[in-house]
């Protein structure tokens, strides 16, 4: 870790490592449903 945990055990919150990893999950999630429609559109247009 960062830094030494405090007395409960727990390290102090890394709060701009959370936001780039929320920031990537968001993007991910949005590429990939994005991804996913124009597969599906694709497969309708192909395939029926």
């Amino acid at each position: 870790m960062a830094s030494e945990p405090r007395v409960d055990g727990t390290a102090p919150m890394d709060y701009a490592e959370h936001e780039r990893t929320y920031d990537f999950f968001v993007g991910m999630t949005k590429w990939g449903t994005i991804s996913l429609v124009i597969l599906m559109i694709l497969m309708a247009i192909f395939l029926l």
